[in-house]
Order: C-alpha cells, then structure tokens, then sequence
C-alpha cells in the first residue's frame, strides 16, 4: 500500500523546511502518516491480512522514534507537526 509519485511530492513539498528538503524528520512523518492512513483503509476490508498488519506496525513504530527525536530535538517543531497532521500526543 504505496503512496504515489505525485503524493509524495506533495507531502514533500508541503512539510519541507527548505527547498529540496526530503530527509527531514517532518517530511518523513508526514509520508509515514500518509501510508499508515491509507493501510488503516485497506484494513478494514481486509482484516486478516496480517503481512500487511506487521509492515503497519513496523511503520507505526518508526514513526514514533521520528517524533520522540524531533521532540528531543525542537519541541516547538514537533508541536507544529503534530498539529498540522492531526496526531494525538
């Protein structure tokens, strides 16, 4: 359950903090967001689909060490980004 080209791109350009800006911690939240969102999707038409399910919590997972070190880091950043995606703390 991939993103497309043309949504990545978007994301990408929506979260960077400058110009050709794809590594950092904000951009690949959103990313991971955005294909956490769509398995969510795909799970609940196909809910004994449990390869998938590892890769969702694999994703999950990598996510939070992403935000717990932009937290670390930038708290001010992480506010933000958790606002602007719509995360719970």
């Amino acid at each position: 359950m991939s993103i497309t080209a043309e949504r990545k791109a978007e994301l990408i350009k929506e979260h960077a903090r400058e110009k050709g800006d794809t590594g950092s911690p904000e951009v690949q939240v959103a990313i991971l967001t955005d294909r956490i969102n769509t398995l969510t999707e795909h799970f609940k038409s196909h809910h004994k689909d449990n390869h998938s399910r590892r890769g969702l919590l694999m994703m999950v997972n990598k996510r939070r060490s992403l935000l717990d070190y932009l937290k670390k880091k930038d708290e001010g950043r992480y506010t933000d980004l958790i606002a602007k995606l719509g995360l719970r703390k």
